[in-house]
């Protein structure tokens, strides 16, 4: 094992440049510097001397303009005022909300070393040492953590401004003190990340600027504050995590800087603080956002983390005379476009690692907490759809952009977002949508790259919402360090194929992945009648046996979803393709299920006599980070010779009572093609699937196209026929349409027996 870790430490030695090895160097010098001066009592900031203040600094909100602020909480959200309250109340009682934990008791002393929901206490020595994901030494780090970020201290000092009772004061001041003397600098686990005091330090801002000017806050203490933000600004510069973290890591940290170098202008070091913050942060603008838009690490949770980070400093920095490039405002957009993207016909799903934690509200931490940045965005933006999709006014909000930004919120009108399918190609993201219900199901066809230490092996996993529900969803995250890290980011909790009982990709670490799957789209096409996604991914190629899963994705604007999955390849292998259904849904018949308490619901429909074995269990999902319930999964295995395949269709219900209708295949394995009808009493559908450039004829239709649709109603003299890399379709012997040359989409409704056509090449008419 020695051997192994030496040549695991020169492998990563042999990656580095010159620039990346000295940085490393001088930061492991200099952790052990300060270990060295902390055991003498050295004062961090003894050399730091605090001039009068240089320049006026300008916070989100005026001392002089809270009780505004807090008139508007009262009148727009009551609710909320109630819950701070309460919140404050439990902290006094020193229980609290961390994470997805509730109620955790910390007792009459506060432990600030102390994993409370695992009984771990971390043990009290140099920050360096402490190997914090390792759940045998510390337990969960995240939960002390979550804690030591003192978010609960704005809590406390928001419900003294609300009540003016000095108790929530006074319980601030007196775990200040405590946590000072318990927490001696370069000493115990709440040095060990520089993210964790970039957040400390975010949060003694709040609650100083909540409380000042009130009598709750001694004289004196704004030069106690400023010489304990000192030792943050000096520990987040030194630790900055260049290489360590280069994601939200740096970018949290980064913020930090800002903010300490902005509103703590009588320490020395603040101009340079507040220079070399912004510096990172428009360099990571450009480094950490995709293309379109999406945070490069892929994540939903991370997406809106970084989001929250780039919204609050550039409030911060338009009150400040920062000069602010316009790309970065635009970046921002972008950003809080690619959120509204994937949430309009619901809450974001959970796609790769939840976090669980916020930069403003701790506890606003669930999938439909997702969309609070838009209301801010909304205001700053001018933008409708925003409002629309955010849907309520959010307290960040009135913190952020006072009387002001609630004034232009209220005059803002609402514009439901357009309900188009779209992509997010960076991200690997495909959205198709339709109307009737409004749905959008997103499949997930992620590249490697840069940011994978928080993606899953969820290559063509889907999610689908329909009219606010989540259908079918991601089960998220549920811890980092303990033994369900793995299970909860495998193949098995999400929904697309697992081949042999293996994951898509194998893990080399909490982290870290030893082989990840390649996914690519193939194919993305978007017509006026349908959406076609067609993607693959290796990640079973590293099986004794290789196999290449390939899925197709088909959507109608009638509202139905067909998913084909393929499993290409040679031997006999166990497959397994599961869906797991939303927190709402319960079992309501054979093929269909409803939500509670609404009459619609979601019927997954598979061809009569498939041959594969069918399961429903109740299985884990969690909702936020440490939480954990059950919900219901819907499993259909074989055994098989590949190539094999197996179709789902996925039909969104207004109304679950009525008849799904049914599947049927239509083509055996002596057939050149597969073919599959969906018939009601109304219509009927069929589905065919072919080789590229081959010609076929498959019952009544004859073509050379890779895919084709044929959907006729059965009361009205209408018909839709579309095919996908073809050049002809013919019905029952007559020859529909001839193209010169083969094209990607082509769409023909005949009415009456008038044709309509649309083709992705007109000229190929």
């Amino acid at each position: 094992m020695a051997d192994k870790g030496w040549r695991g430490t020169a492998s990563r030695l042999a990656r580095m440049d010159r620039r990346e090895f000295l940085d490393r160097a001088w930061q492991e010098l200099s952790k052990r510097g300060d270990n060295i001066l902390s055991r003498f009592g050295f004062d961090f900031a003894s050399k730091l001397v605090f001039a009068a203040e240089k320049q006026a600094r300008r916070f989100f909100f005026a001392s002089s303009s809270i009780e505004s602020v807090l008139q508007l909480l009262r009148q727009r959200l009551p609710q909320q005022v109630e819950h701070i309250v309460c919140q404050a109340d439990k902290i006094c009682r020193h229980q609290f909300d961390l994470l997805g934990y509730e109620n955790l008791d910390y007792g009459e002393r506060i432990n600030w070393h102390l994993d409370a929901v695992h009984a771990k206490q971390a043990p009290k020595k140099p920050f360096y040492k402490i190997r914090y994901l390792d759940f045998e030494e510390v337990g969960d780090c995240k939960v002390t953590w979550e804690l030591n970020r003192h978010q609960h201290f704005v809590t406390l000092a928001k419900a003294y401004r609300l009540t003016e009772d000095r108790r929530y004061a006074e319980e601030i001041f007196q775990q200040w003190q405590r946590w000072h003397s318990e927490n001696p600098y370069a000493v115990g686990i709440n040095w060990a990340s520089s993210l964790e005091v970039a957040f400390r330090s975010i949060s003694w801002i709040w609650t100083y600027h909540l409380l000042e000017g009130t009598h709750a806050l001694p004289p004196t203490f704004r030069e106690e504050w400023l010489h304990a933000q000192a030792v943050n600004g000096r520990h987040i510069e030194r630790y900055l995590s260049t290489y360590f973290s280069p994601n939200t890591h740096l970018l949290g940290e980064a913020i930090a800087l800002v903010f300490l170098g902005t509103l703590c202008p009588e320490i020395p070091r603040a101009e340079h603080w507040k220079s070399l913050g912004w510096q990172v942060v428009m360099q990571e603008t450009h480094r950490q956002v995709l293309a379109d838009g999406f945070h490069f690490e892929r994540s939903t949770y991370y997406h809106v983390y970084a989001i929250d980070f780039f919204l609050h400093v550039l409030l911060l920095a338009s009150l400040n005379d920062f000069v602010i490039p316009s790309e970065y405002e635009k970046t921002l957009e972008k950003m809080l476009d690619a959120l509204l993207l994937v949430g309009r016909s619901g809450a974001p799903p959970h796609l790769g690692d939840d976090d669980g934690g916020r930069v403003f509200d701790p506890r606003r931490n669930r999938s439909e907490h997702l969309f609070d940045p838009l209301a801010t965005g909304a205001v700053l933006f001018g933008r409708e759809d925003f409002k629309a999709a955010a849907g309520d006014l959010r307290e960040e909000t009135i913190w952020l952009l006072g009387e002001q930004g609630v004034s232009e919120w209220d005059r803002l009108p609402t514009q439901q977002p357009r309900v188009a399918s779209a992509s997010l190609p960076s991200a690997g993201l495909c959205l198709l949508a339709t109307q009737n219900p409004s749905s959008q199901l997103v499949v997930t066809a992620r590249p490697q790259g840069e940011g994978t230490a928080h993606s899953h092996a969820d290559a063509l996993s889907v999610c689908l919402n329909s009219e606010g529900h989540g259908l079918l969803i991601d089960p998220g995250t549920f811890e980092y360090v303990g033994p369900e890290r793995d299970l909860f980011r495998g193949t098995a909790m999400h929904n697309t194929l697992r081949v042999d009982g293996a994951s898509q990709s194998e893990t080399a670490g909490l982290f870290a992945w030893k082989r990840l799957a390649r996914a690519q789209a193939e194919q993305w096409i978007t017509g006026k009648t349908f959406d076609l996604f067609v993607g693959s991914h290796d990640g079973y190629t590293r099986l004794a046996s290789p196999v290449i899963h390939r899925r197709w994705v088909c959507s109608l604007t009638c509202g139905l979803f067909l998913v084909r999955d393929l499993a290409e390849g040679q031997g006999k292998h166990r497959l397994d393709i599961a869906w797991h259904l939303g927190a709402e849904m319960q079992f309501h018949a054979e093929r269909s299920f409803e939500l509670k308490g609404n009459s619609g619901g979601l019927a997954l429909l598979v061809p009569e006599k498939h041959g594969w074995s069918q399961e429903v269990s109740k299985e884990a999902w969690s909702p936020v980070y440490g939480k954990k319930e059950r919900i219901n999964v819907v499993t259909f295995s074989t055994i098989a010779s590949l190539p094999a395949e197996f179709v789902t269709l996925l039909l969104p219900l207004g109304l679950v009572s009525e008849s799904p209708g049914k599947l049927t295949q239509t083509s055996d394995s002596s057939s050149a093609v597969n073919g599959y009808l969906y018939s009601t009493p109304e219509q009927d559908c069929s589905f065919v699937f072919a080789d590229k450039g081959r010609r076929w004829n498959h019952a009544r239709l004859a073509s050379d196209a890779e895919f084709v649709c044929w959907r006729k109603k059965h009361e009205a003299e209408v018909e839709s026929i579309i095919f996908c890399g073809g050049s002809y379709i013919e019905i029952d012997g007559k020859r529909i349409l001839s193209l010169k040359r083969t094209v990607s989409r082509c769409e023909i409704t005949i009415r009456e027996g008038q044709k309509e056509v649309h083709t992705s090449d007109p000229e190929a008419l």
